[in-house]
């Protein structure tokens, strides 16, 4: 684990307590996109970021899913909900920039949601390069994201979060993730597209070769 994110791994270890309580409102409007965003992958799964395993019922019962995460209590959390899902689920305590646990050419998929947006973005073309590094050749991946809207109203209403979701989640609505898989000489973006307003991005691709 990078010594810079110990602090990301003390602040989720405290937010891990009341984290299921505490997203509750926007839970509603995500759990409605889960079973698209995992409901049609197969093959072996990894899963950056899983946090308490909210996505784990999701996956189709012939995944077997490597789950990673930075915070030791979230894992904790996600081991109960791994108890329930109809898949074969490990779970790793590892950094999503280094992966030290995770062999390379492994995965036939990746997915994060929301991870990139907590990342600070000089972690980000690290965690990229693992992408690459565990992906199999032709490997996909998916990410969902949040970043600022263009709409006023909406942006207002961001900026009134921001403190609240920056120190409590860590997240930021300006990460340059797009731009960094843009610039991966081994990763490729297939589609973009919002789920939500110009806010929740969704975004799919392929390892090159």
């Amino acid at each position: 684990m990078r010594e810079e994110n110990l602090s990301l791994r003390a602040k989720y270890n405290i937010t891990a307590m009341f984290y299921d309580v505490l997203d509750y409102p926007w839970e509603r409007i995500y759990r409605q996109w889960r079973p698209f965003i995992l409901g049609d992958l197969r093959g072996k799964v990894l899963e950056a970021g899983v946090g308490t395993g909210r996505n784990f019922q999701h996956y189709h019962d012939s995944v077997e899913l490597t789950g990673v995460d930075l915070s030791d209590v979230m894992l904790r959390k996600a081991a109960k909900k791994a108890k329930k899902a109809n898949c074969k689920i490990e779970l790793l305590h590892d950094d999503a920039s280094v992966m030290n646990l995770v062999e390379s050419n492994q995965y036939d998929w990746i997915i994060s949601t929301f991870l990139c947006c907590v990342m600070p973005d000089e972690f980000q073309p690290m965690t990229l390069k693992q992408f690459s590094r565990v992906l199999k050749p032709g490997g996909k991946f998916r990410l969902l994201e949040m970043i600022y809207s263009k709409n006023r109203k909406i942006r207002r209403r961001q900026d009134f979060f921001t403190p609240f979701v920056e120190k409590v989640y860590g997240a930021r609505f300006d990460r340059k993730t797009v731009q960094y898989i843009e610039e991966s000489d081994e990763l490729e973006i297939t589609s973009k597209r919002f789920l939500k307003d110009d806010v929740y991005l969704f975004i799919e691709g392929i390892k090159k070769g």
